[in-house]
């Protein structure tokens, strides 16, 4: 038994913050001890009614930080980090000139084990602790983020694109071996350790009907794992899709009709959705992933939160890296924010700071894990300094917040002024993974 106690001001939810006010979704404790367990939360509470319960362990104390649950990114792309910030197209001419030359060179399983680490080291620089990520079609990508993930003890669920058409060549599977290596993946990598699975078709221009069969037939033998692809982030793509399946009414309905929508089929970018679509998605308990960084450099649409919250629709945040343009899980809140004023909305800090942590959690069914500071939960949490820039100093006083209003200016000055730098450090499980330099 090993026992860790950790002291700093603590902030994570207990409720959903857009449907339960926030002074009942939030749980913040300006001076808390946490303690953990073997890698989990075994108490969380006042320091001063807990110090004395605890005298054999050495407190780590961090006066003026912010102890926050782990970032948890719900779509991002792991054979598009080196190609973050190509310029000058939107979605389809963007894949064909930029995306699918990159990840070609995924084939080779050394190359791949050479991104792994890096990407792997931005997610945790960036405080992101728990990520969905699409490989590349090659398996050999798959394993070596499964691998690096593995040596980290770190709750990912990854998974191969299924890509057998309108593509190049070099750069397609068939129906039977996205199958076949995908099943292999599943069997060997889904539930060992921390690491899960995601069935990742591309997107429904790039399958044909006979693999998102296949798809189905994956979900249908392996039922807890994902489904992780694509939907309405373009609206050249939607009519591409109308045109590949014209008996189709929506684009939702083609990963219908294969037995794709369902609880934890997470559907990334989803800005021009229909009624039917939203009723379906929240009918089903499916998942919307929210890109916003993306979603603007793309040129590809202001997603809908309002809609979205209003039709009941289980959320997230998501980098989507490499349209994506940050692994700043701060950064991308920050573009959130925009979107939602752009479509005269609104989304509080602490509802931005809900969906990077236990809401992103719930999106994925693993709030029964992860997300916040519940006690038996796994200990991914990061230490966030609200001072870590000149600018930010000036902003923000060297005091700890006693309050939710004061508690809020800060978050909201953290999300539009934050990056790597505001994250201090990064511990899995317990452990410390990542310490600023």
């Amino acid at each position: 038994m090993t026992l860790k106690a950790f002291r700093s001001a603590c902030l994570d939810f207990v409720a959903n913050p857009f449907y339960v006010p926030e002074s009942r979704s939030v749980r913040y404790i300006a001076d808390a001890l946490l303690v953990l367990e073997d890698g989990k939360v075994k108490e969380l509470g006042d320091y001063a009614q807990l110090k004395d319960s605890y005298p054999e362990i050495a407190i780590e104390s961090y006066p003026n930080y912010l102890l926050l649950p782990g970032f948890i990114d719900i779509h991002i792309h792991f054979p598009q980090t080196e190609m973050i910030a190509a310029y000058g197209a939107q979605l389809l001419e963007w894949l064909e000139k930029y995306t699918f030359p990159t990840e070609r060179q995924f084939k080779d399983k050394s190359y791949a084990d050479t991104i792994a680490p890096l990407f792997v080291d931005e997610l945790l620089r960036n405080g992101t602790t728990t990520a969905v990520v699409l490989a590349a079609v090659f398996p050999e990508s798959a394993e070596a983020l499964f691998e690096e993930c593995d040596r980290r003890n770190m709750r990912m669920i990854i998974g191969k694109v299924m890509m057998d058409r309108n593509a190049p060549d070099f750069l397609r599977d068939t129906a039977e071996s996205s199958y076949a290596d995908s099943k292999a993946l599943i069997e060997k990598w889904h539930n060992k350790g921390r690491a899960l699975y995601a069935v990742t078709p591309r997107f429904a221009p790039t399958s044909t009907p006979e693999q998102l069969t296949y798809a189905g037939q994956l979900l249908a033998e392996f039922p807890d794992v994902y489904l992780h692809t694509h939907l309405s982030e373009n609206v050249n793509e939607i009519a591409w899709v109308k045109e590949l399946f014209p008996e189709n009414q929506t684009y939702l309905d083609v990963y219908d009709q294969f037995g794709l929508v369902r609880e934890r089929s997470i559907f990334a970018h989803c800005i021009h959705l229909n009624s039917a679509e939203f009723e379906r998605l929240a009918a089903a308990k499916s998942t919307i992933a929210f890109c916003p960084t993306s979603n603007t450099f793309l040129g590809s649409g202001l997603f809908d939160i309002e809609r979205t919250i209003e039709q009941n629709v289980k959320i997230g945040l998501a980098t989507d890296v490499g349209g994506g343009t940050s692994f700043s899980m701060l950064k991308t809140a920050s573009e959130a924010y925009k979107i939602a004023q752009l479509k005269q909305q609104k989304l509080s800090p602490f509802q931005a700071i809900y969906l990077a942590t236990l809401g992103g959690a719930k999106s994925l069914c693993l709030d029964d894990r992860i997300g916040s500071f519940e006690v038996g939960k796994e200990a991914d949490f990061i230490l966030v300094d609200p001072r870590s820039t000149n600018i930010m100093a000036l902003r923000n006083p060297e005091t700890v917040p006693t309050s939710l209003e004061e508690l809020s200016d800060r978050l909201f000055s953290l999300i539009i002024m934050g990056d790597d730098r505001a994250i201090h450090s990064t511990y899995i499980l317990g452990e410390l993974a990542h310490r600023r330099s």
